[in-house]
């Protein structure tokens, strides 16, 4: 029996600066997770997937990260993907430096 679909996001790196991002859905990158389109269904996943696959000259390294759905938006559901979400592992920059103002 295959495994049900659970929602997942769309995550990548951009291409100049390398920071985290996740696609919305009016297909912009933002590097805010709670702004990501959360996608419920695989087919539609698997089309999205291709579509930002084809966006090379602003991305690397697509894929679909698992997420569950909160009051506040997407929340990772893997420690990676918790990790890439608040940024840098230093906190002299990157998404961590308004928390240290």
């Amino acid at each position: 029996m295959p495994k049900e679909f659970t929602p997942k996001v769309l995550t990548a790196n951009a291409l100049l600066d390398g920071d985290v991002v996740y696609l919305t859905s009016d297909d912009r990158w933002s590097p805010s997770l709670k702004e990501a389109e959360v996608l419920t269904d695989e087919a539609h996943a698997q089309l999205r997937l291709v579509e930002a696959t084809a966006r090379a000259s602003e991305i690397v390294g697509v894929y679909l990260a698992d997420v569950k759905v909160t009051e506040d938006g997407p929340a990772p559901t893997h420690f990676r993907e918790e990790f890439r979400s608040i940024g840098p592992s230093n906190y002299a920059h990157g998404k961590q430096e308004p928390a240290h103002v």
